[in-house]
């Protein structure tokens, strides 16, 4: 995200880019292979916490985004 403020490339919302950006470890999916659930990193108790709490705001955000376009979608089919 250029700003990294969680707007997006085109300021369409996180996950709409391709991936390529430090927020996404540079070139993978924040939920695919990268520092998430999914990592051969061995993790300290403390950095799964980080993780699990960067991945419940992420998600937050992800579900916010999509409830502001549905209600772009149902404004414009009025």
């Amino acid at each position: 995200m250029p700003r990294l403020d969680g707007s997006g490339p085109w300021g369409m919302g996180p996950g709409t880019g391709w991936g390529m950006g430090p927020c996404c470890g540079g070139g993978v999916w924040r939920r695919g292979m990268g520092a998430g659930f999914g990592s051969r990193r061995f993790y300290t108790k403390k950095e799964e916490q980080e993780d699990v709490e960067n991945e419940i705001k992420a998600a937050e955000e992800d579900l916010q985004a999509l409830k502001e376009r549905l209600e772009e979608l149902k404004l414009q089919g009025k």
